[in-house]
């Protein structure tokens, strides 16, 4: 068993902080998840003409997390939220990246809400998970940079587990150990607001979206919310 908490310092300095997280179990990687193909190719032909654009930081769901990033001393214009990043992406190249199915999963369903999404292979997550403020001993391996060791800086956000840090700058990065590949079979997807008094209804959406494309491919899914008014749960 895995619990997921928001420390109390994180919890007061953000009471309208609102998490939702996806957990999947038997899930299957290695085979074609069409809906998820759909959803990316809706997202891309939406852009395409016209009728959608990815949230960019005038929106109030993205300067919502750049507030938050300069507050624990973040240049969110350097290091950007991982929703944001996304959509920038999105709109510079007219396509979404395709990494596996699980990760177009929730790359797919954040970019189209506007909410910072991400995903822990549980596997290879060690002991609780905890989102609070670091003190700048933790180490940090970047996703895709196994070599690679980081700090992040003394109150900077992060999630970590009781090995080293999960994600830094709270959303904008991964670790390299717990990243989901199409070999991962249990997984946590996390789905995130800073507003939930007026985005509880697209997190919650978000969240179902995302059930529903996890559905066929897993044998059995669950989401669970985060907030200060309850910040435990055990996955």
């Amino acid at each position: 068993m895995t619990a997921f908490r928001i420390t109390p310092a994180v919890a007061d300095a953000f009471p309208d902080t609102l998490i939702a997280v996806v957990t999947a179990t038997g899930l299957n990687g290695r085979e074609t998840w069409p809906h998820t193909a759909a959803a990316m190719e809706d997202v891309e032909r939406d852009l395409a003409s016209g009728t959608w654009v990815p949230a960019d930081e005038s929106d109030p769901r993205i300067e919502a997390w750049h507030t938050a990033y300069r507050s624990f001393g973040t240049n969110p214009r350097r290091i950007r939220p991982s929703v944001d990043a996304l959509g920038r992406r999105l709109a510079k190249k007219g396509t979404l990246p395709r990494i596996n199915p699980a990760v177009d999963s929730y790359n797919a369903v954040s970019v189209r809400h506007g909410l910072p999404a991400g995903a822990f292979d549980l596997g290879h997550v060690t002991g609780d998970v905890e989102i609070r403020y670091a003190e700048g001993t933790e180490t940090f391996t970047p996703l895709g940079e196994p070599d690679t060791v980081e700090n992040p800086r003394p109150g900077e956000i992060i999630y970590t587990d009781t090995t080293d840090v999960l994600t830094r700058h709270w959303n904008h990065r991964d670790a390299h150990r717990t990243r989901v590949t199409e070999d991962s079979t249990h997984v946590a997807f996390v789905l995130e607001t800073l507003n939930a008094t007026r985005d509880d209804h697209l997190l919650t959406a978000a969240a179902a979206e995302l059930q529903v494309l996890l559905t066929d491919h897993s044998s059995r899914s669950t989401v669970h919310y985060l907030s200060p008014a309850h910040p435990q749960v055990t996955l």
